[in-house]
């Protein structure tokens, strides 16, 4: 067996103070062996795309929005109970809310001054669309410190809502009869400090390349749903009408659509995926992406034009719906044998 090693990358967490000011810290790795990266490893995996992307000239730029719950309880007394009977913090839908948003600033503040101190940049929290459910925004950046940035946060949510006496959960849907909790992935591809997504000429700002990135998200939709939605847990998310899209559809600023236009005719254009939820693992979800979109590029493909109205109607063809669909999906996916290689395919498949 060969010897493996960690490749730390290290993070201050501002959120713990120890013995005479000292801070903790959160370490990030890669998993190496003697000689190279551990090719599943999700890092190493995100590295891979983020590397065929340098040898095509261009960066990959991303940013995720977190969507989670407080509850009343903490961890502890929700154990006690069983897992049964949850109350989240508040009996409001709370999407915009500024009253309801303020009684949660203990844990909400705490969590955005933890995180700046730490060095991540918070862009802004708000409430979202249902009782007790937050919205946590990082601001965009290269690929990796995205993902870095993304796991870093939701664990510093749930220490400081441990340490306020409240549990947190990023559970995709942790009540039938409640909206569920994404993680949006927004997306872009630069050249040097310009976005090669926009071109001030084209049609809603979109570049041809821009285009065929995006044909390759619609094309490969399928395939890379497993990497979006990893859990049986993922897939009750996926209700009619509940802002978690299941068709392979993209519109302009439509949030039934699975890829949703940002920043029209502007120089911030993006593709957001809104296919996610809060349970993603986003090494996985952006490497996936990237392997659909650079594969997209090589084909030459075109993403057509926006859907109009409702996305959930209509004969439009959907991603896979339970885990074993998308499992099976990925199982067979030439692209992404081909984009990370048939050991790490067979040991994603295998593990489910």
């Amino acid at each position: 067996m060969a010897t493996t090693r960690c490749a730390p990358t290290w993070t201050r967490c501002g959120w713990r103070h120890g013995w005479r000011g000292l801070h903790w810290c959160f370490a990030t790795c890669s998993i190496i062996t003697v000689t190279r990266r551990v090719a599943h490893s999700p890092r190493a995996m995100l590295k891979a795309q983020i590397d065929r992307l340098a040898g095509m000239g261009l960066s990959a730029i991303s940013a995720t929005e977190l969507e989670f719950f407080i509850f009343e309880q903490s961890f502890d007394d929700i154990r006690k109970g069983g897992f049964r009977d949850l109350t989240p913090i508040s009996g409001y839908n709370e999407d915009y809310h500024i009253l309801q948003t303020t009684k949660e600033e203990e844990v909400m503040r705490a969590l955005r001054n933890g995180l700046y101190d730490s060095g991540i940049p918070v862009e802004g929290s708000k409430g979202e669309a249902e009782a007790g459910q937050e919205e946590l925004n990082l601001r965009y950046g290269p690929a990796m410190d995205c993902a870095d940035n993304h796991t870093i946060a939701k664990h510093a949510a749930k220490e400081i809502g441990w340490q306020k006496g409240r549990a947190v959960s990023f559970m995709p849907k942790w009540d039938a009869g409640r909206v569920g909790s994404a993680s949006h992935v927004h997306q872009s591809l630069w050249k040097g400090k310009e976005n090669a997504f926009y071109d001030k000429d084209a049609d809603l700002g979109m570049s041809a390349m821009m285009r065929a990135y995006l044909g390759g998200l619609l094309k490969y939709a399928g395939d890379i749903t497993w990497f979006l939605a990893p859990y049986v847990n993922s897939y009750k998310r996926f209700q009619k009408g509940s802002f978690a899209p299941t068709r392979k559809v993209w519109s302009v600023d439509n949030r039934t659509a699975a890829f949703r236009l940002c920043g029209d005719s502007s120089p911030a254009v993006r593709i957001e995926c809104r296919v996610g939820g809060a349970d993603l693992n986003p090494y996985l979800a952006i490497a996936g992406m990237l392997a659909a979109g650079i594969a997209g590029i090589e084909e030459g493909l075109d993403c057509g034009e926006p859907f109009d109205g409702d996305a959930y109607e209509g004969g439009k063809e959907s991603i896979p719906d339970t885990l074993r669909a998308a499992t099976e999906t990925l199982r067979c996916s030439k692209m992404l044998r081909a984009a990370f290689g048939d050991v790490v395919i067979d040991h994603y498949t295998r593990a489910r």
